[in-house]
């Protein structure tokens, strides 16, 4: 058990190019305004251009369903591989068993370096690769009860947010982390399973997890203010503010579908069993 522990360890953390990753303003591949700016652009418009024309060959629904297990099958395994790999990095890096590190990066003296940030920087990427979720909708052609304005927003968005996380050394990203993939880990898993014809019971909780993950990160974030105004502050404040702002409205929009999927769901079987 131990030599699996090391050998995980090994590859998710201490490994040359992970404990010595640093993110180089300008100098990093995908490390700049440009590159972010081009990657939301380029998935909004080819959204609404695949969207509105039919630009895209139709596939056969046999080739569809590989496609879509194959693509939901990686990002299951690598949200799997981020939660645990940021995990032990976080233990691994923090200074002196300092679990207020993870929760507050001291201002002015932590730069985005170590396995923490690959992580992150993983992370960004992955953001991107879900991307492919857009097209498999619109090829599906199910957009019209799938491609919401929801769906589209929180895609675009959240690569800005994970960029800040990076640039701006922002507190509190691996809470965020760890916890978003976990809830990737089970939502992927759900849609790989979708595609090979088995209907887990769980799709229901996929959407509350999303839910609980907001509220936790408001209460979390409330800690790190605590640490912030009373000590020396935390680094990335900025970043944190732009997150709060997005999981706010991320909240808000989640529990709008989970009222209008669910809600009426329990309403017309109320209605089933009295009639």
């Amino acid at each position: 058990m131990e030599a699996l522990y090391s050998t995980i360890h090994y590859w998710l953390v201490t490994h040359p190019i992970i404990t010595n990753f640093q993110w180089k303003q300008g100098s990093t591949f995908g490390a700049s305004p440009l590159f972010l700016t081009l990657a939301v652009l380029t998935y909004l418009t080819l959204t609404f251009s695949f969207d509105h024309f039919p630009l895209l060959p139709p596939l056969s629904p046999t080739a569809l369903r590989l496609i879509s297990a194959v693509h939901n099958l990686i990002l299951c395994l690598l949200s799997l591989i981020m939660a645990v790999g940021c995990s032990l990095s976080a233990v691994h890096q923090m200074p002196k068993n300092d679990w207020t590190w993870v929760i507050c990066f001291p201002a002015n003296h932590t730069l985005p370096r170590g396995p923490v940030f690959f992580w992150a920087y993983i992370f960004y990427f992955s953001k991107i690769l879900e991307f492919v979720d857009t097209l498999l909708i619109i090829l599906s052609g199910s957009r019209t009860r799938r491609l919401s304005f929801l769906h589209v927003y929180h895609h675009a968005v959240v690569v800005v947010m994970c960029y800040l996380w990076l640039s701006s050394s922002q507190t509190l990203f691996p809470v965020a982390l760890v916890t978003n993939a976990s809830v990737h880990v089970l939502m992927y898993a759900y849609y790989f399973l979708c595609t090979l014809g088995v209907r887990p019971w769980w799709k229901r909780l996929v959407t509350d997890f999303q839910i609980i993950q907001f509220v936790f990160s408001f209460l979390i974030s409330g800690l790190m203010l605590f640490y912030h105004f009373t000590g020396s502050g935390c680094s990335g404040i900025q970043g944190w503010c732009f997150n709060a702002v997005f999981n706010a409205s991320l909240l808000a929009l989640f529990l709008d579908f989970h009222s209008k999927n669910y809600a009426k769901k329990r309403k017309a079987l109320d209605k089933n069993k009295l009639s």
